[in-house]
């Protein structure tokens, strides 16, 4: 079934189950015949999953420049290889985290200076703006429980300390308020959506707001979350 490219970010905290409702979706997707493409950050390409290692497992400590730089590139190399080619052929790309985690992590978390980092993502999106991202809201605490319950080995930034994901929570929660929106245009629409629950009452929220903003695209999707 032929549809409008459209890209869709999923973003949140450690735990908010991001990889499971993007898998959710792509499922239903497929099940409707839509082509589209899941793909996450960091990584997607040969040269992300070299920066994914290089910044998840990593047992040593990182620079913050560092670290935002090597996210900035891999996200470059995916926008160019893998986001731009799927779009152009009318594909739906589902993200898991894109640069909406950038200014929660970078900026907010390790605290480094908002106007060079937006400056470098501009540099690495190349103007790129999400149609829509879903923003799934969950505590800190909530997040990392889950994470833990996930695997027993938490990955270089899952590990940071607490005050650093408070600092992240803190963060993502200023993005949903329409006046930092309105302040960040290169970000799109942000939905904020609920990620309590179990993955099947999750994946409804998210269908239900994707079916009221495309109808045409994703009508029905909601069925398979019932």
């Amino acid at each position: 079934m032929a549809t409008a490219g459209r890209l869709v970010v999923f973003e949140g905290g450690e735990g908010s189950g991001k990889s499971t409702q993007v898998a959710r979706l792509a499922a239903a997707l497929a099940s409707r015949g839509i082509a589209h493409r899941a793909l996450r950050e960091p990584g997607g390409t040969p040269l992300g999953a070299e920066i994914r290692q290089l910044l998840l497992h990593r047992d040593d400590e990182m620079e913050p420049r560092a670290e935002a730089l090597l996210f900035m590139a891999s996200r470059a190399e995916l926008i160019t290889r893998e986001i731009g080619p799927a779009l152009g052929r009318g594909e739906v790309v589902l993200l898991d985290r894109f640069f909406l985690s950038t200014y929660a992590y970078q900026i907010g978390g390790r605290s480094l200076p908002e106007t060079e980092v937006r400056e470098a993502n501009r540099l690495a999106t190349a103007g790129l703006v999400p149609d829509l991202t879903l923003l799934l809201v969950v505590s800190p605490e909530a997040g990392l429980a889950r994470a833990a319950r996930r695997s027993s080995a938490l990955d270089r930034i899952e590990s940071t300390g607490s005050t650093f994901h408070r600092r992240v929570a803190d963060a993502f929660a200023r993005f949903a308020e329409p006046e930092w929106q309105r302040a960040h245009p290169e970000c799109g629409p942000i939905v904020s959506i609920d990620a309590s629950g179990t993955e099947a009452e999750v994946g409804g929220r998210v269908a239900r707001t994707l079916a009221a903003r495309w109808p045409g695209t994703f009508p029905g999707v909601q069925a398979s979350d019932q």
